[in-house]
């Protein structure tokens, strides 16, 4: 059943998350699910909120934590623009997430989905394995974005943010031939949601227990461990927090190996 469309202050501020924060269409949509998890956005007191807040304490915590803050950054929009005069999220505490290890595809992972691949959906798995885009990264990516004699790409990621990826041959000759339209299907764009999907089942159809983002996170791995510069892989990667590219050093580090190897002797 699809949800009814947002009204009234709600529809208000999502237009400014799309219009004036330049955020992706995946993400606002993300914002408006939570906000339809509330009883009543505009006129929710204290009470109403710290009840709701209790109701998804089954929730896990990532997922908490992303709602708690979508909720936070509404009402902020509200007291900014003279809508409302109070905060009722002001007494929920923001929750402690662990920050986990990234698990990346293996070698053999990504030869075998490649293998089993070809067309718009090989195209998109080698931008994410050998470009570390992002799935609305690789969605947006068109020709004109793409630098073949000086062999770099111009990605657009979160927050309209352009930011300069290398382009291995490898991954050109992936992407070839130049249509000069979208890079993935060769004419007109796909959603990020759709090609999501659409990997999705690809994956899951060559039998391999993946995810899109463990492509990216096997870029992220692979160049750290290959002496990388940290901040040079923040760049490429897009990463707006040092602490998010951090974690392919903890995963890559040449140093386990060599205590392993003193400890076994």
């Amino acid at each position: 059943m699809t949800a009814p469309p947002p009204t009234g202050l709600v529809a208000a501020w999502l237009n400014h998350l799309a219009t004036d924060r330049a955020l992706s269409p995946q993400t606002v949509a993300t914002y408006a699910r939570t906000l339809r998890t509330l009883p009543d956005p505009e006129t929710a007191t204290r009470a109403d909120l710290e009840a709701w807040w209790h109701e998804r304490s089954h929730h896990a915590l990532t997922t908490r934590s992303n709602e708690r803050s979508a909720v936070r950054q509404f009402y902020a929009w509200c007291m900014t623009y003279d809508h409302r005069e109070d905060d009722p999220t002001r007494r929920i505490e923001p929750l402690k997430v662990p920050r986990g290890l990234p698990r990346p595809a293996s070698r053999d992972d990504v030869r075998r989905l490649l293998a089993a691949l070809d067309g718009p959906m090989r195209r998109a798995v080698c931008l994410g394995a050998y470009g570390g885009l992002r799935v609305a990264e690789a969605a947006s990516l068109s020709w004109p974005d793409v630098d073949t004699e000086h062999h770099r790409m111009r990605v657009t990621g979160k927050g309209g943010k352009v930011r300069l990826v290398g382009l291995p041959a490898l991954l050109l000759d992936s992407l070839l031939p130049d249509t000069g339209a979208n890079i993935v299907t060769g004419g007109q764009a796909w959603s990020a949601a759709v090609l999501q999907q659409r990997v999705n089942r690809a994956i899951q159809g060559a039998g391999l227990n993946l995810t899109f983002h463990q492509l990216r996170h096997r870029f992220g791995t692979q160049a750290t461990a290959s002496g990388v510069p940290l901040l040079s892989v923040m760049r490429a990667m897009g990463h707006a927090d040092p602490s998010s590219t951090a974690i392919y050093a903890a995963t890559s580090d040449a140093d386990l190996d060599v205590i392993a190897d003193a400890v076994t002797r």
